[in-house]
């Protein structure tokens, strides 16, 4: 039972997602501190506070904090064009660049060059 375990774990796949989970984790943070710190002080120097949570509704007897909402939404949408900005804009210039053959400084893989070296083994042969 525990060799099945071990084999199940040492496959790529759960290593490879293991690891992408750790980085994706280490990159919100990243991300996270980026709007906190930078994109916010920006908002609180224009509107002099970067939090809204205080902006409050009163209707009847209770409270609408909608300015929660507010700051939630802001940093939603911060958060969604610094990701845009940092990953999805930079990776599809690259997928552009790659699919127009823009990259010949890249090194092919191992796999790439051993299927070119039995390609040119098969056109010798013919």
């Amino acid at each position: 039972m525990l060799k099945g375990f071990k084999e199940f774990i040492m496959r790529g796949n759960v290593i490879d997602l293991a690891v992408g989970l750790v980085i994706g984790v280490a990159f919100g943070a990243v991300v996270k501190s980026f709007v906190d710190d930078v994109l916010m002080a920006f908002i609180g120097a224009v509107f002099g506070s970067p939090n809204f949570n205080d902006l409050t509704l009163s209707v009847g007897s209770g409270v609408v904090f909608y300015g929660r909402f507010i700051t939630a939404l802001l940093n939603f949408v911060l958060v969604a064009a610094a990701v845009y900005f940092v990953v999805v804009v930079p990776m599809n210039k690259l997928a552009e660049r790659r699919s127009k053959g823009g990259d010949e400084d890249i090194e092919p893989t191992n796999e790439e060059k051993m299927v070119a070296l039995l390609e040119q083994i098969a056109n010798q042969k013919s």
